[in-house]
């Protein structure tokens, strides 16, 4: 159990390297025809599943000062592959996958199971692959070689599977068309199209991401790609200024395509303080107001924006938070319950989240093996007035695992 009592903090943190970056530069260097340095990738749990998978499928990595280097060849080397507990690895990586003419079997762990994965079979069929889930969960299984065309899909649920064909489409051998209806998350889908463009390949879009012409026989190359920090790690961090003192969280590129940069917007809207250096951001404790945010784009915000919303004075609306149903847990109604024992008001209601902000007065609470969860309640500990205790915390490292020590580092009295 980690305890966390009431705090002040103050001081500056490197933000963690950004999880959702590591894990595609991880697939491009292993589609690529030479070698790539990734510089300061992410340490998290997540990234090394990604690692791990990339040298079941034939890479060769090797450690460097700062980073790894990896040696990119599509060569199967085992019937099956783990994803762990990674959504994003078993969507990206499975049409990846299924460029081998040979069956793979992909398969995840614990929360991982009961994540759907149905919404990838028939598009990867109407290419020519045989997949296969269990009943709609992992196991995965995948047969290719995955063709070429033109292809109608829904992107309501997810964008890391649409990512993935992204990412093995250019080297099919022909041309192919994607077309989109309802697409969710569409920052995550620029950050992919950021990451090809910075290994050489060209995907054409339209203005609202509903279109997409991937040209086949191109070939991935990127000597050195050194990944960003993550805007989804500093967001609890600059939650934690706002409600509780003034951190710098260094290391943030203040153009990022990710989708938790939006954090600043939230920030902004409910009256904190916030300066923006270069790589940088400082964010003060102010008295805070309620706010109305839509998360539907950005939805791993929605636990730090609840943190925030219970600090605010008057009633906080979050939208988008139906897209926390399929989550590590149902991270709506986790909120809600585990909030609750904190002494929150709030409740979810038609794809809302409804907070009105009044003192927690902590107490017992629990991770549901969720980081993202873990890591927010830690963050509404520095207010609580009891402190706060967290079973099952250690799930952080899913994608922060300095999260705790972090926070120590400025002033979190942590134990």
């Amino acid at each position: 159990m980690k305890s966390i009592k009431p705090s002040i903090i103050n001081g500056s943190v490197k933000a963690p390297s950004s999880k959702s970056m590591t894990i595609r530069a991880a697939a491009g260097a292993l589609l690529s025809s030479g070698k790539t340095q990734i510089i300061s990738p992410s340490k998290s749990q997540d990234a090394q599943t990604a690692l791990q998978i990339i040298q079941d499928l034939g890479a060769l990595i090797q450690s460097i000062p700062h980073g790894i280097q990896v040696k990119g060849t599509l060569h199967l080397k085992k019937s099956s592959v783990q994803c762990g507990e990674s959504g994003l690895c078993i969507r990206l990586f499975t049409p990846i996958a299924s460029l081998f003419q040979k069956e793979l079997i992909l398969k995840g762990k614990g929360s991982l199971l009961k994540r759907p994965m149905d919404m990838m079979e028939f598009p990867l069929e109407s290419l020519g692959v045989k997949c296969r889930t269990r009943n709609g969960f992992p196991p995965v299984k995948v047969k290719g070689p995955l063709g070429f065309g033109k292809l109608n899909m829904d992107g309501s649920l997810t964008s890391q599977f649409f990512s993935g064909l992204l990412m093995a489409l250019p080297l099919c051998k022909g041309n192919s068309e994607i077309r989109v209806q309802n697409l969710k998350s569409k920052p995550y889908i620029l950050m992919t199209l950021e990451l090809l463009n910075d290994f050489g390949i060209k995907v054409n879009k339209d203005q609202d991401l509903s279109t997409f012409q991937i040209p086949g026989n191109q070939r991935y190359n990127r000597e050195v790609y050194s990944v960003e920090g993550d805007w989804s790690g500093a967001s609890c961090l600059l939650v934690a200024a706002a409600i509780s003192g003034k951190v710098s969280v260094t290391g943030l590129n203040m153009k990022s395509s990710q989708a938790d940069k939006q954090i600043l917007k939230a920030l902004k809207k409910a009256g904190a303080r916030i300066q923006k250096g270069e790589n940088k951001v400082t964010v003060s404790q102010e008295r805070l107001k309620s706010f109305v945010f839509d998360a539907t784009h950005c939805p791993d915000l929605i636990p730090a924006l609840t943190v925030l919303a219970c600090s605010a004075s008057g009633l906080s609306k979050i939208m988008g938070a139906d897209r926390l149903k399929h989550k590590e847990s149902n991270r709506a109604l986790t909120l809600v319950s585990e909030f609750k024992k904190m002494g929150a008001d709030i409740c979810f209601e038609k794809n809302k989240l409804l907070i009105r902000g009044r003192e927690l007065k902590g107490g017992n609470v629990f991770s549901h093996h969720d980081h993202r969860i873990a890591m927010a309640e830690a963050v509404a500990g520095l207010r609580a007035k009891k402190g706060v205790h967290i079973h099952k915390w250690e799930c952080v490292s899913k994608s922060y695992p300095s999260f705790f020590k972090d926070m120590i580092s400025i002033g979190g009295k942590i134990k």
